[in-house]
């Protein structure tokens, strides 16, 4: 009887800690999204943004001028690096000193290319995955007499996801100009999340910025994007169709319009048989040319890629099965006459991404 009583005390106790381990776990998931709920990121439909510099340079019609697009990866996304949510196993990509040696040469890569306007996507500025380091600030140190604006897009206090945790996120799109920027303004995309995937989630949104062109009533209009990747497919979709809305009655008012980023998608022009999507790796979407309204020419680069999946480590891989995309470039408004575009091949030392260069000139109208 006594061993009888002993076994049903210690499940008893047994049971009873469950139970308090399993209401702690509550608890505390409980907490966090409250946390989340309360702490959410929740911008304006419209922002107007800060310009940082003092640049009086106008943009003239008929003067070649150049304009450079790279997502970064936040500068911890170089060769050395996969990533959990393309396949990969890694979180936390890179400690401080790659992160640092990745920004030297980003920085060095983006001053080579003499960008007068330069397009970055996920630029980190107070970020757990990027050593806290202000990326922003450290490239608009490196370009003198630009003017600078960013827009978050990803901004958490704490991200709890996965094991081990991202935690804290403060990142977004930034604008560079050796121009003179009026105004800029953040333009908030639709969010294809609902509640409670929203909370902790990227708010995409467009960096709009207003240059006005010499000697003429016109501005110069740039469009800084990064569009949705992760979705289902109906996100890609709502943001392509507000961007195509956005360029359109830019142009009807006779601006020049340029559209450049990571579309995280191609151009339905775009042949990508050069780089095919192998079975199991992240798809790209496509964008119908035919939703914008106007003249408009639609810039990839089909001979080199712009994008590598971090499904593995790059450095050592086979490079030439590795998992390639084209899914950054340029829209551009028919008043604007192009030169030349290309991807820049730099091998993905430093970023997933390479950077897009094109040359163009403001046509008379």
């Amino acid at each position: 009887m006594r061993r009888k009583k002993k076994k049903r005390t210690l499940l008893k106790r047994f049971l009873r800690a469950i139970g308090i381990v399993c209401l702690c776990v509550v608890i505390a998931l409980g907490g966090m999204v409250a946390f989340l709920s309360v702490t959410e990121y929740r911008p304006a439909d419209r922002e107007t943004l800060k310009v940082e510099g003092a640049s009086t340079v106008k943009p003239q019609i008929g003067v070649p001028l150049s304009v450079v697009s790279w997502n970064i990866g936040y500068g911890a996304l170089g060769d050395n690096a996969d990533f959990f949510m393309d396949g990969g196993e890694m979180v936390h990509t890179a400690d401080k000193a790659r992160i640092e040696q990745n920004l030297d040469d980003l920085i060095a890569q983006a001053q080579s290319l003499q960008p007068d306007i330069l397009l970055l996507q996920e630029v980190d500025r107070n970020a757990d995955r990027s050593e806290r380091i202000d990326e922003f600030t450290r490239f608009a140190q490196s370009l003198a007499d630009y003017t600078a604006s960013f827009a978050n897009n990803f901004k958490v206090p704490f991200l709890p996801y996965p094991v081990p945790p991202i935690g804290k996120v403060d990142s977004g799109l930034a604008t560079y100009s050796a121009f003179r920027t009026a105004d800029a303004t953040r333009v908030q995309l639709p969010v294809p999340f609902s509640w409670p995937m929203r909370m902790a989630n990227l708010k995409r949104c467009l960096l709009v910025s207003r240059m006005p062109v010499a000697e003429s009533d016109r501005e110069l209009v740039v469009v800084n994007l990064h569009l949705e990747a992760y979705d289902n497919g109906e996100g890609k979709i709502a943001q392509t169709k507000m961007l195509a809305e956005l360029l359109s009655a830019e142009a009807k008012k006779g601006n020049y319009v340029i559209a450049g980023g990571d579309f995280n998608q191609f151009f339905s022009s775009t042949n990508t048989d050069a780089f095919p999507t192998y079975e199991g790796n992240w798809q790209a979407g496509a964008i119908d040319e035919t939703q914008f309204d106007g003249d408009w020419a639609f810039l990839m680069d089909e001979s080199v890629p712009s994008c590598r999946s971090l499904y593995k480590v790059y450095s050592g891989a086979d490079k030439a099965s590795f998992q390639y995309y084209v899914i950054d470039g340029f829209i551009v408004s028919g008043n604007i006459s192009v030169q030349d575009f290309a991807s820049q091949d730099l091998g993905f030392v430093s970023s997933d991404h390479n950077p897009v260069r094109m040359q163009i000139t403001l046509q008379k109208q």
